[in-house]
């Protein structure tokens, strides 16, 4: 750290320049990022759902299995003339589109049509490629469509792929929205703390260099695998967040030095020697909590975790180079021009509200303590209830075509469409024929008659069976003409059936429908494998919870060994990792309370019937919960030892640091409060996730959590607080903190 104090503060010139040119050389490619992220989940390498998509390509030749539907809203009831003219014209049309591979028609004269009682609403399908070359395809569907003038009807589309396109769209369009609408409130909070103009854009600055930096980085990742949407959201959240906290910790030590040595040079380097030591440590914990989101065996929540690192180091980075140079070159102009002189949030002597608020929590330590954890597990009992899934269109709110959309499909009765379950039977030697024709009907019998099954596809369908399917929207794809071809494959060793369920199945409504399928299947006598959309969900969802214990256990495991070597004492990190928990726990159970139950949803903008977390949402709230935390978390206890350490006895040392530390704690978290709820404010139900269980984690954290149960329990542990075997002492390196 000393040689980087000196050069970064020798040579401000130089490092500001290459700084300069490091973000010109990214801003093309932080430009096009976003439209390269992806809001497709993908799917395990080695999964049931993966191999049935395997054979259903290489044994029975289905190569593009994405469905799109399309909606048509009619001015006049599609049985007239007008109606059928435009509507052949419009389909003629959509089959010419390049990526369409099939296009499924209503036709009048068919039983099984899919049409509203009224006539005014028309269900047709288009098939497009299943992975590469899908959002193309659906460019083009959407392209054509917006094309069409002077349609008698109005057109929307819906499907797998257009809610995913449409998490992409509106996920950016949020993201940058939540940046406009985070940096004018954030810089009026920096101008109260700092009071002069210069010192409130400084962090601002660091933050636009960390994100701007981290973005090209994303682009680059996407070269490699595939980034989830999200990764932008984490960087953003965390670039400003975390780069504004930092620059705020430095910024207020380099005043303080300067107006104590007078020399700009020396302030720097001292600043740089003090509050960088807990950036960089702080900035440690963070990248190591985000580098839990690497774990899972999933490229779609490893580019998050790889994001979240990233940003964090270059926000480190930024903080401990382009920041020092930049006070050296500032000098005293660093507090000018000053525009507000408030001493309660400006001056840098101990508050003295604070200092009496911290007396009042050491005097009755239990209190604080028993009455803080009481209502952390309170909040958190929602947290017992928790179900994850891929909430499809549910994440989106009202008013985004593909969630709208697919409201009219239910309402038609095709939601099941989307929620198709495929069945690959193996008959291994037997093959399929006469001899085992009457077992395959008998399951496919068995599998008609489950509860909440619209229509199973498969050989013995009739036409009149599918004009009985609760208006499934089936076209001639499955006559018996084509039926024979798509259920026995090339070689005659498998057997497709294909299970609609009567609606789109949210989340939740997944594993009890699966579950009766594969009760069925089990009795067949068959080896069969499973798959389609919800069967990929769930595998998805599955690997996720079970890489979360490991994922915590390395965050719980490198965090105490960094405490430990840091603060010299078995008791603070232990502390630490249980106040941190109750900050997650209370957390988890707020979001579900309103985004899984529906409770205050509404005033948010969430609509109330999500039904589940997305899968992702637990780990990556973890992970930067965690993370950032650990912020507060050293800012008070550095501050403790260092009182300590001086001779204040442990109380003294408690009350001092608290009227030291918590205007900086509270100015800091009232900024990420700010920079976290304007997320809540999008289309992406996964986003305003994120922001309002940031918020909550943050208010919570910088006051009861640091304020008060922290306090109260270093008060309960007295000179426990830093005890450390001798032995182990000798072991640790020397690390020495301060702020």
């Amino acid at each position: 750290m000393p040689s980087l104090a000196r050069f970064v503060t020798g040579r401000p010139w130089l490092v500001l320049s290459l700084w300069g040119v490091l973000v010109l050389l990214c801003l093309p490619f932080a430009a096009q990022a976003p439209r390269r992220l992806s809001a497709d989940p993908g799917a395990l390498q080695v999964s049931e759902s993966v191999r049935v998509t395997q054979l259903l390509k290489e044994r029975f030749g289905e190569a593009d299995t994405n469905t799109v539907l399309l909606v048509l809203e009619g001015r006049v009831p599609q049985g007239s003339p007008t109606f059928q003219a435009a509507y052949t014209r419009f389909m003629a049309g959509l089959a010419q589109v390049p990526g369409v591979s099939r296009t499924v028609r209503y036709d009048a004269q068919q039983a099984y049509r899919t049409v509203s009682p009224d006539g005014l609403l028309t269900l047709s399908v288009a098939q497009i490629p299943l992975r590469e070359g899908a959002s193309a395809a659906l460019s083009a569907v959407r392209a054509y469509v917006a094309a069409q003038k002077d349609l008698p009807f109005r057109v929307r589309v819906t499907g797998g792929q257009a809610i995913a396109d449409d998490f992409t769209t509106y996920a950016e369009s949020d993201t940058k929205r939540s940046e406009f609408a985070a940096l004018p409130l954030t810089a009026v909070v920096l101008l109260f703390v700092f009071g002069a103009l210069v010192a409130t854009g400084l962090p601002l600055l660091m933050s636009v260099l960390s994100i701007t930096v981290a973005m090209a980085g994303l682009y680059g990742l996407t070269q490699l695998t595939t980034v989830s949407t999200f990764a932008q959201s984490v960087i953003t959240l965390l670039g400003l967040g975390a780069g504004i906290d930092y620059a705020l910790l430095m910024v207020n030590r380099f005043r303080e030095e300067l107006a104590r040595h007078g020399d700009a040079r020396e302030a720097a380097r001292r600043t740089v020697l003090t509050a960088g030591r807990s950036v960089a440590f702080s900035g440690l914990t963070v990248a190591i909590a985000m580098a839990a989101l690497i774990i899972p065996p999933l490229s779609f929540v490893r580019g998050m975790g790889l994001g979240g690192v990233l940003v964090v180091v270059l926000t480190v980075l930024a903080s401990l180079t382009a920041l020092p140079a930049c006070f050296v070159l500032l000098g005293e102009r660093v507090n000018s021009p000053r525009l507000l002189r408030l001493s309660w949030s400006q001056s840098p002597q101990a508050s003295a509200a604070w200092t009496r608020f911290a007396r009042r929590v050491t005097a009755r330590p239990w209190l604080s303590v028993l009455s803080g954890t009481v209502l952390l597990l309170a909040l958190a009992s929602p947290a017992l209830e928790l179900k994850t899934g891929y909430a499809g269109a549910f994440g989106l709110t009202p008013g985004v075509e593909s969630r709208d959309a697919l409201t009219d499909v239910q309402r038609l009765g095709a939601g099941g469409l989307l929620s198709s379950f495929e069945v690959i039977v193996d008959l291994g030697a037997e093959r399929y024929g006469p001899a085992t024709r009457p077992q395959f009907r008998q399951l496919v019998e068995q599998l008609q008659r489950l509860p909440g099954v619209a229509a199973v596809i498969s050989p013995f369908v009739r036409a009149s069976d599918l004009g009985t399917a609760q208006g499934t929207g089936l076209d001639r794809t499955f006559q018996l003409a084509a039926l024979a071809q798509r259920s026995v494959s090339r070689d005659r060793q498998y057997l497709r059936v294909t299970v609609i369920p009567e609606s789109n199945l949210r989340a939740d409504h997944i594993d009890p429908f699966e579950q009766r399928v594969r009760r069925v299947l089990d009795g067949s006598g068959h080896p069969y494998l499973l798959g389609g959309a919800p069967v990929g969900e769930r595998e998805f969802t599955r690997a996720l919870v079970n890489a979360t214990p490991l994922a915590i256990g390395v965050v719980f495991a490198a965090t105490f060994l960094l405490l430990l070597v840091a603060f010299r004492s078995l008791v603070v990190p232990i502390k630490s990792i249980l106040m941190n928990t109750l900050t997650v726990g209370a957390t988890y159970g707020v979001v579900v309370l309103v985004v899984q139950k529906g409770v205050l949803a509404g005033p948010l903008g969430i609509p109330a019937d999500v039904g589940v977390l997305d899968s992702s949402l637990p780990l990556v709230l973890f992970a930067v919960l965690f993370g950032l935390s650990m912020d507060y978390e050293i800012f008070l206890l550095s501050r403790v030892q260092e009182e300590y350490l001086a001779g204040a006895s442990n109380e003294e040392a408690i009350v001092r640091a608290v009227g030291r530390t918590a205007r900086i704690i509270t100015s800091a978290a009232l900024i990420m409060f700010i920079v976290f709820t304007a997320f809540i404010v999008g289309r992406v139900v996964v986003n305003k996730s994120v922001g309002l269980g940031l918020a909550v984690a943050v208010l919570l954290d910088a006051t009861l959590v640091r304020l008060v149960l922290v306090p109260g329990f270093l008060r309960l542990a007295g000179d426990w607080n830093w005890w450390l075997p001798a032995w182990l002492d000798r072991l640790l390196p020397k690390v020495h903190i301060e702020h």
